[in-house]
């Protein structure tokens, strides 16, 4: 049985409620321990063993803290498609290059090792 464990923060706690098993509840000190303490809450509530239980830890956060969570998401993809970005312009700088030049003038010029250049050169 899948069950969603709603954890939400009061009082330097994870509250803990189980919407699929009425009148369940639990507590956390910390996000990482919400999904075993709902297996032991539902367990013993229901009398079944936790393997019978798959858990989704759901955590309700605060609007500024859902806010700082999605400019931290957003920034990170960003940075991953800058990322993806200059690792293709690298590899085009360093073909572009190596047409006239050697791989040592290649790598003096890009400022990387010529260990690197081989590997930019090399085909993917």
């Amino acid at each position: 049985m899948n069950i969603t464990a709603v954890a939400t923060w009061t009082e330097g706690w994870w509250a803990i409620e189980i919407p699929e098993v009425p009148h369940v509840y639990s507590q956390a000190r910390t996000l990482d321990r919400v999904a075993g303490m709902a297996l032991d809450a539902v367990s013993l509530h229901t009398g079944r063993p936790q393997a019978d239980f798959a858990v989704r830890v759901d955590p309700r956060l605060s609007p500024e803290e859902e806010a700082a969570m999605a400019r931290a998401t957003a920034a990170k993809q960003a940075a991953s498609e800058t990322a993806r970005a200059a690792s293709v312009a690298n590899r085009a700088a360093a073909d572009t290059l190596h047409a006239k030049h050697s791989t040592r003038d290649v790598a003096y010029l890009m400022g990387i090792t010529t260990q690197r250049v081989s590997r930019l050169l090399s085909p993917v």
